[in-house]
């Protein structure tokens, strides 16, 4: 069994539910013990913009923003899909704390030794 776990996220603010979601499993993982990374493609890389998840919430009354707060206070790293951030108009100045920009291989290099979870 791997430590390390990476959370992939293709949804942003169009699916609360499943974005909510996937910053719960990455702080689970995290509080697990696991070294974990969260992954945002797509429409998720608006999510790493500053103010995006302040007020966003689960259908569960989760709120996006707590799980975010406890990822950045044990600095799991929020990588962010640079192709999919430009794309978007969503600039390395634009990112929350513990956010960078990564590529597609650096993606596969962290998923080729740990567990994925994609929502």
């Amino acid at each position: 069994m791997t430590d390390n776990v990476v959370v992939v996220l293709s949804c942003g603010t169009d699916n609360p539910n499943r974005a909510t979601r996937a910053f719960f499993f990455a702080m689970v993982a995290r509080k697990e013990g696991k070294n974990t990374t969260l992954f945002l493609l797509d429409e998720a890389v608006y999510l790493a913009k500053k103010g995006i998840m302040d007020n966003m919430r689960a259908a569960t009354g989760d709120n996006a923003d707590d799980h975010l707060t406890y990822l950045q206070a044990n600095e799991v790293p929020m990588l962010v899909c640079t192709p999919c951030a430009k794309s978007r108009m969503v600039s390395e100045d634009d990112l929350i704390e513990g956010a960078r920009m990564a590529t597609g291989g650096e993606l596969i290099k962290l998923s080729c030794d740990a567990a994925v979870i994609s929502l």
